[in-house]
C-alpha cells in the first residue's frame, strides 16, 4: 500500500492524533512507534514522507536517518522538541530535508507535509538538456553532477537545488523563491538552505570558503556565476 506520509514517534497520542489531522485533509497517513516498526513499515509498504522524531526511545531518529538514507531518499522532515542548533544542523546534514519544532500548530504541519509532497508529486522543472557551467556539468535527465570531469554524488535537495541556480544561471535568485521552487512552500527556515547551499559548495567548489561559483548576494538570495560568459 502506498501512504503520502508515515510518522515515526514514540508519542503514541501525538502520533496518531497527528495521523488522524493530516488524514481528515487528505493526506493518506499512518504511524509507527519505533525504529523497528519504520524499517517494517518500509518493507511492506510506500511513503512519500517521512516525520521523523529525534527520541525513539532506545534508538535516536538519527541512527535511524543513516539507516533510511543507505537505502532511500525519501523525504524526512524531523519533529523534536530539541530546539538546539547542533540538533539542528546534525537532522541537516545526515540527510533530513528540514526541522519542526514541538509543540507544531497542527495547521502548519499540514502545510509543510503538503508542500513537501506537491514537490514529490510534481518534480522541480529542469530542463532536459545537459547544462554544463564552468567545470560543473549538470545531467538532468540522469540525475549526474560532473565537476571536472569527475561525478559528485549530492542528495535529492542538493541536486534540486543546484539544478535550479544552475537553471537561473547569472541572476540573482531570492531566497524566497528558493523556498517556493525548490522546497515547495514559503515557511522553509534560512537555517535549511544555508546548510544546503554550504554542502553544495564543500562538493563543487574548490575553496568553499571563497566560492567562485555559487555567490551570496548578502540580504538576497543566491546566485550561480557562469564564468564563461
Amino acid at each position: 500500500m502506498k501512504y503520502d506520509c508515515l510518522i515515526v514517534d514514540d508519542e503514541m497520542v501525538l502520533a496518531e492524533t497527528t495521523s488522524e489531522y493530516l488524514n481528515m485533509f487528505d493526506v493518506e497517513s499512518t504511524y509507527v512507534t519505533s525504529a523497528e516498526g519504520c524499517m517494517a513499515f518500509l518493507e511492506e509498504h510506500e511513503t512519500s514522507l517521512i516525520l521523523l522524531d529525534i527520541n525513539l526511545g532506545n534508538t535516536s531518529g538519527f541512527d535511524l536517518c543513516k539507516r533510511l538514507r543507505q537505502i532511500t531518499q525519501i523525504p524526512i522532515l524531523f519533529i523534536s522538541a530539541r530546539s538546539s542548533d547542533d540538533d539542528i544542523l546534525i537532522a541537516l546534514n545526515i540527510g533530513g530535508d528540514d526541522y519542526i519544532q514541538k509543540p507544531y500548530t497542527l495547521s502548519v504541519l499540514l502545510a509543510k507535509v503538503k508542500a513537501v509532497l506537491k514537490r514529490v508529486q510534481i518534480q522541480q522543472r529542469v530542463s532536459s538538456d545537459t547544462i554544463a557551467c564552468c567545470p560543473v556539468v549538470v545531467d538532468a535527465n540522469r540525475c549526474r553532477v560532473h565537476v571536472h570531469g569527475v561525478e559528485v554524488k549530492l542528495k535529492s535537495m542538493e541536486f534540486k537545488l543546484l539544478c535550479y541556480l544552475v537553471n537561473h544561471k547569472n541572476r540573482i535568485v531570492p531566497k524566497e523563491e528558493l523556498f517556493r521552487q525548490v522546497w515547495g512552500d514559503s515557511i522553509t527556515g534560512d537555517g535549511t538552505l544555508n546548510v544546503h547551499i554550504r554542502h553544495l559548495r564543500e562538493k563543487i567548489e574548490v575553496n568553499p570558503n571563497e566560492p567562485q561559483y555559487i555567490k551570496t548576494v548578502w540580504g538576497t538570495g543566491y546566485v550561480f556565476e557562469d564564468q564563461r560568459i
